[in-house]
This record gives structure tokens, C-alpha cells and sequence, in this order.
């Protein structure tokens, strides 16, 4: 099977929860069992290795909550134990850090046990906004934070930061935006704060800046990252060249994925061409009892597999070979025939037959080109 296989790794502790955090997070009490989670990985990734026989994991990202609350030994003795059961040489492995638990001496802990890409969740580099957002850092240990990776020798460094905060102005914004670049990360990720479902945000809304000063923000600094040499290759993510996030841009392709950790959701093609989707239980207590216990499991239908695969592949500028459609979800291209004729025909989608691939029109109209595709 030549599709590309990561592995999502999910620790579910934080400090505090942010109110506009919809992730599986839970507030950490006391002490964290980390030997006993990183057994419990080990056993649940054991446990899936049937599925996967002759396979090689490509890339890991090692998710949250807030990993950099483990200790170096612990993310060392989790990935020996990846390495002596299916790890590729020459693998991709993220680990997202939070300002606010940065250590220097964790951080060198993380290179040397394989880590060599940082994901840094800045969101923001002006103290009044990190209040607002209830980050736990503030702009002095942000700063600090990338000075420490650096000396740690990591020089594959992503930065998380958002946009479109609390009573934020544009001018707010770009200078957060200024700053990052200054930083020169090999990797920015800068998104727009949505209010998501169970969120404090979403039952108490704060003022965000409206449409038209969204509109303002992102095409200013959409301008700034292209002068800056960044290339966005997503709709979020802006890359020097030769950095672009491999383990998301599996997602983004509709690779495989393997999910281990409280909550974690994985993607796989069987051998059978069916495609499953299947799930960990959400709490870390229940899964430290049970680490292999499968919380949800459903195969895709070739509605899902549409979708899915559409909803993922047209968030890349460069969009995917047509042929990738087939290679990935089993149908022909002619299961989507009628919906890129449309698409095309309304300046959506490339005329390039050899391509699914969002024009600039359907980039800035995403929703609507992916609501084509809807059944």
C-alpha cells in the first residue's frame, strides 16, 4: 500500500483550559502519571500494528492539550518504543509546546530523544490579548520560548498565532503578525479565533473585530508573509521553502493516520478498500484503563469518502492530482464529474482536468466550493 501512514499522539493535560479551546483538554490536578500514559500508548499503538503490517510510520505529532508539560525522559522512552515498532528513519516528529511550560533543559530533552520539529503556541505576542485569551505566558516567555528552542538546536520551528482576537484592531493584529516574522520561524501557522461549540467563548461572546476588518487583516498580512519569503501551501499554514508540515499535509491529502491517547481519532485504508475511522474514549482516566478500547468505529461510504476527501484536499493552494482522488478513497473521478464541471464552470475549481485545485476565486470562497461536493 503506497499511501503514506503518520501517527497522531494525543496528551490530554493543560494548566488551565482556554475559553475559546474546544480540544480534548482537561485541567491538570496534582501530578501527571506520565509513565503510565506513555505504557498506555505503547500498548494502544501495539495494538493497531495488525492493521498496518509492512508499513512505516512517516510522521508523528505529538498533540494536546499540552505535551511540553511531559518531561523530557518521558517523550524519550514513548518514541523508543514508536522506533523499535514501525518508526521510518527518517520521520518527521512534532512536539506543541505552550510558552508558559517552556524549560530549557526540557527543550534540549526533546531533541534529544528525536524530537526535531517545535510546534510553539504563541497566539499572540501583546500581553492585553494573551489576558484576554487566558493564555498562561505572556510576551516576555513567548519570546523566550523560541530563544530556548533554538538553543536546544531545533531549527524546525512552526509558531502558532491567531488573529481576529478580542476587541483587536488591525493595526493590533499585523504588528503581532510583524513580530512573528521577526522571529523567523521556518513555519507560521496564523489563523483566524473562531468561536467554537462548548467553548466559554461560544456561551459568553467577546467583541471580535468584524468582517470587514477581518477582510482587512488577512489580505494585509497575507502581502506581508509573501514579502517575508513565507509560502502559504494552505489555507492557515505559511512555509519557507522545503518546510511545509508533512504530517499535516498527509492530513490535508487524505493520507492514513493512526490515532493513540485520550480521545484520538484516526484514518485508515484496509486492505479490503475500506476506509474506517476510529476513535480512543475521552477521558485519560478511562483510557489509562483501557488503552486499547476502541470509544467509536465506522467505515466510510462513498458519500463520506467524497466528502472527506474534498473537504481536506481543496485547503491546499496547490490543490492534489485528480489521479490522487482515485488512489485515495477507491471511486473513479467520474463519482465527482457533475460537481467539478459545476465548480469549474462557476471559476472554483482549475480548468486543468489533471488537477483539483481551488482558483483564487475559490480560495477566498472555499465554503461554497466545498458545499458542492455536499450530498
Amino acid at each position: 500500500m503506497n499511501i503514506p501512514l503518520s501517527l497522531y499522539v494525543h496528551i490530554p493535560w493543560c494548566v488551565r483550559k482556554c475559553p475559546y479551546c474546544d480540544f480534548n483538554s482537561h485541567e491538570q490536578k496534582g501530578g501527571l502519571p506520565e509513565q503510565d500514559y506513555v505504557r498506555a500508548l505503547l500498548l494502544d499503538l501495539e495494538s493497531q500494528l495488525p492493521d498496518v503490517v509492512g508499513r512505516a510510520i512517516e510522521t508523528v505529532f505529538i498533540g494536546g492539550g499540552t505535551p511540553s508539560l511531559f518531561s523530557g525522559r518521558s517523550i524519550a522512552a514513548f518514541l523508543e518504543g514508536v522506533e523499535r515498532l514501525l518508526l521510518a528513519a527518517d520521520a518527521e516528529i512534532t512536539l506543541e509546546a505552550n510558552p508558559g511550560t517552556a524549560e530549557a533543559r526540557r527543550f534540549a530533552d526533546y531533541r534529544s530523544a528525536g524530537v526535531n520539529r517545535l510546534s510553539i503556541g504563541v497566539q499572540s505576542l501583546d500581553d492585553s490579548k494573551l489576558r484576554s485569551l487566558g493564555r498562561i505566558h505572556d510576551r516576555a516567555e513567548a519570546l523566550a520560548a523560541v530563544g530556548m528552542a533554538r538553543r536546544a538546536g531545533f531549527d524546525n520551528i512552526n509558531l502558532d498565532l491567531m488573529y481576529g482576537l478580542p476587541q483587536q484592531t488591525s493595526a493590533q493584529a499585523l504588528a503581532d503578525l510583524d513580530v512573528a516574522i521577526g522571529l523567523a520561524p521556518s513555519h507560521l501557522s496564523w489563523y483566524q479565533l473562531t468561536l467554537e461549540p462548548n467553548t466559554l467563548f461560544r456561551h459568553r461572546p467577546p467583541a471580535v473585530p468584524d468582517d470587514d476588518t477581518l477582510g482587512e487583516i488577512m489580505d494585509a498580512g497575507l502581502a506581508r508573509l509573501r514579502e517575508a519569503g513565507f509560502v502559504q501551501y494552505e489555507i492557515s499554514a505559511h512555509a519557507r521553502p522545503g518546510r511545509a508540515c508533512r504530517h499535516n499535509r498527509n492530513y490535508w491529502q487524505f493520507g492514513d493516520y493512526l490515532g493513540i491517547g485520550a480521545g484520538a481519532h484516526g484514518k485508515l485504508s484496509l486492505a479490503d478498500g475500506g476506509i474506517l475511522r476510529r476513535s480512543r474514549p475521552r477521558h485519560p482516566r478511562t483510557y489509562l484503563e483501557g488503552p486499547a478500547t476502541i470509544d467509536s468505529e465506522r467505515t466510510l461510504t462513498s458519500e463520506d469518502r467524497v466528502v472527506e476527501f474534498m473537504l481536506n484536499a481543496l485547503r491546499l493552494n496547490q490543490g492534489v492530482p485528480a489521479a490522487l482522488f482515485s488512489e485515495r478513497t477507491g471511486l473513479p473521478l467520474s463519482a465527482i464529474a457533475g460537481q467539478t464541471a459545476a465548480a469549474r464552470s462557476r471559476g472554483l475549481l482549475d480548468p486543468d482536468p489533471a488537477w483539483l485545485r481551488p482558483t483564487p476565486l475559490g480560495q477566498r470562497f472555499l465554503n461554497d466550493l466545498l458545499a458542492m461536493f455536499e450530498r
